[in-house]
């Protein structure tokens, strides 16, 4: 994955200031809760791997995070390395919009760990600041999208980079 990228915060805050009004309600607008049964599902089809309960736990944590009470704002849904173009290690475009609508902002925070390091995860969480509860539940779907991406794609290895990748991050924070 990509340790550098210094525009993710600025691309997602840009998204962020578009007004909500009209817009579609995001697939994930019913919270983390919503996702517990796929979640553990994709969990149960890894087998026994060694991150397993680590896993389950960050679930746990994630799931136990507040809901999102505040205006609903614009994310993308769905941000990890297959759907974001990179120039000379530089965001240069995103691609795959169907996901796109308005909800919990913290949908959006997943590229933190489906695509940062741990040292451009704190830049870019300073650069883009949100609350505790937020963070921890933009934790929760990048473990729902890296789990999911590890348990099923085996025709798709570059999913399953992005899976195992995203699992490693979350655990190591």
């Amino acid at each position: 994955m990509m340790p550098g990228l210094g525009r993710p915060p600025a691309e997602v805050a840009a998204l962020r200031t578009v007004d909500p009004a009209g817009g579609p309600a995001s697939e994930f607008r019913r919270g983390l809760a919503s996702r517990d049964r796929v979640v553990t599902s994709a969990i149960d089809a890894l087998g026994d791997v060694p991150y397993r309960e680590p896993a389950i736990g960050a679930w746990r944590r994630a799931r136990a995070a507040p809901t999102w009470d505040g205006p609903p704002t614009w994310m993308h849904g769905d941000l990890h390395p297959a759907n974001l173009l990179v120039t000379d290690g530089q965001l240069s475009g995103v691609v795959d919009f169907g996901l796109l609508g308005v909800g919990d902002p913290a949908v959006d925070l997943m590229v933190a760990w489906t695509l940062l390091s741990g040292t451009a995860r704190l830049a870019f969480r300073s650069a883009l600041p949100c609350d505790n509860a937020t963070w921890e539940r933009g934790r929760g779907w990048a473990l729902d999208l890296g789990i999911r991406c590890a348990a099923y794609s085996a025709d798709n290895p570059l999913l399953g980079e992005v899976g195992r990748y995203t699992i490693t991050q979350v655990l190591t924070g």
